[in-house]
Formats: C-alpha cells, sequence, structure tokens
C-alpha cells in the first residue's frame, strides 16, 4: 500500500509538472486543445491539460536574417551578385503558427525571390545609387506578402552588390575620365577668372601711372624678403625709346649711304 501511494504521488507530480508551463516575456505560447486551436497565452504561468492541450512556443523577438547572395541581371543585362540583410518579427502567434508550417524558412524562401525580382527590374546605376528606394520597395513587398502569417517585416537592407571585374574596371576608367574632366574645366574656370582680374588691375594702374611705380616699390619688398642676393630694378621702356629711336635712325642712314654708293 505505501509503494502505490509513493507511486501515485509521483504520477501526480509529473501530471501537475507537465501540466505548469512559464512563459518568458518575449515568448507566447499557442495552445491547441485536442487539434483545435485555443489561442495564444503568455508570458508567465500558464495552465495545460494534461494529455489533451499541447502549446507551440513563439518568440516575438526580432529576427535578423541574412538573405544569401543572389545571382541576378539587372534591366541592363549586367551580371550582379547581391545579398541584403531582413529585420521582421512575429506580431500574431496564432497565424505564424496555423498559417505557415515555418514561418522562418517561408520567410527567407520570399525574401530572396523578392530581392532577385526587384534588382532585375532596375538598372545598375539605379540600383548603386537608388538604393534607399530599392530598400523600400523590398520591404513593402516582402511586408506585404508575409501579413498573413502573422510577421512584420520592419527593414530590409541590401548589403552588398558583387560586380564582375570587367564592370569594375571601366567604372573606374569612367570615374577617372570624369575627375580629369572636372579638373580641366576647374583650372579652365581659374585662367578665366585670373585674366578678368589681371585686366581689371591693368586698367586701374592705366588710369594712375603712380599707381605702377607702387606697384614696382612693392615688389622690391617682396623680393628682398626673400633673403637673395640678386636686387633686381625695374626700368620703364619709354627710358629707352630714345636711344632705340637714335640707333634705328642711323642705322637707316648707313643703308641709304651704301645705296648711293653703289
Amino acid at each position: 500500500m505505501p509503494q502505490f501511494v509513493i507511486t501515485l504521488v509521483i504520477f501526480l507530480i509529473l501530471l501537475l509538472s507537465s501540466a505548469i508551463r512559464v512563459l518568458k516575456e518575449y515568448e507566447r505560447g499557442v495552445i491547441f486543445r485536442l487539434g483545435r486551436l485555443v489561442g495564444g497565452k503568455g508570458p508567465g504561468i500558464i495552465f495545460l491539460i494534461p494529455l489533451i492541450d499541447r502549446m507551440v512556443k513563439v518568440s516575438l523577438r526580432t529576427v535578423v536574417m541574412d538573405v544569401p547572395p543572389q545571382d541576378v541581371i539587372t534591366k541592363d543585362n549586367v551580371s550582379v551578385q547581391v545579398n541584403a540583410v531582413l529585420y521582421f518579427r512575429v506580431i500574431n502567434p496564432e497565424k505564424s503558427v496555423v498559417e505557415v508550417e515555418n514561418y522562418l524558412f517561408a520567410t527567407s524562401q520570399l525574401a530572396q525571390t523578392t530581392l532577385r525580382s526587384v534588382v532585375g527590374q532596375v538598372e545598375l546605376d539605379e540600383l548603386l545609387i537608388e538604393r534607399d528606394k530599392i530598400n523600400a520597395r523590398l520591404q513593402e513587398i516582402i511586408d506585404q506578402h508575409s501579413d498573413p502569417w502573422g510577421v512584420k517585416v520592419s527593414l530590409v537592407e541590401v548589403k552588398h552588390i558583387d560586380l564582375p571585374e570587367e564592370m569594375k574596371r571601366a567604372m573606374a576608367k569612367q570615374a577617372e575620365a570624369e575627375r580629369e574632366r572636372r579638373a580641366k574645366i576647374i583650372a579652365a574656370e581659374g585662367e578665366f577668372q585670373a585674366a578678368d582680374k589681371l585686366t581689371r588691375a591693368a586698367k586701374i594702374i592705366d588710369t594712375s601711372p603712380s599707381a605702377l611705380q607702387l606697384r614696382f616699390l612693392q615688389t622690391l619688398i617682396e623680393v628682398s624678403s626673400e633673403k637673395n642676393s640678386t636686387t633686381i630694378f625695374p626700368v620703364p621702356i619709354d627710358l629707352f625709346k630714345p636711344f632705340i629711336e637714335k640707333g634705328l635712325r642711323d642705322l637707316y642712314d648707313k643703308s641709304t649711304r651704301s645705296d648711293d654708293d653703289q
């Protein structure tokens, strides 16, 4: 008799332990009673009817899923390899268990097919430049299709775009040519501005002869400040004009005499 009582007590303890479950704050329990959905319970302590109720635990935490690299041909026929990262969470535990067999696998496959579809509809330049627009479009499509499963997609980010080596070299040449074009334009604009400033300065100096002399003196100060042993004295060309004219007249007279002698 005592042995029977002990066995009965042990059986009741095991039965009671199977009827009591404790769920964490981020967990919910989906209860099935004789195969029929009862609802979700939790968090905290919940009680199950032994041998009748069955519970499936579902986590409500955000899941970060890496979408494997996908080989895609863009709209302008460029072969690229693209991968992404997906952020989602369960907002309806009952649907995530009843409506789909494995919501993690289903969401992963949906993200892969959507990534290939969306990237295949855009050109390479749009894929590289307008990535935020593509991320928003991916998030909208995946969230729309996963909503019946009780899954909420909060963010999709295209993580890496792997281009062929030929395309990388072509883009590098294009970028180099663009940089050279900008450098030439900037240099030309600098020359134009310098010429414009010099023209204005020449006009100002031309109206005031004393300004030219002041500029000469300023140049001497700048040269002497360099600690050079050579000093340059600028001399106006007009001082040599009489000597040049006299030399030209003498040269003309000599040529005239020689012609007369002949």
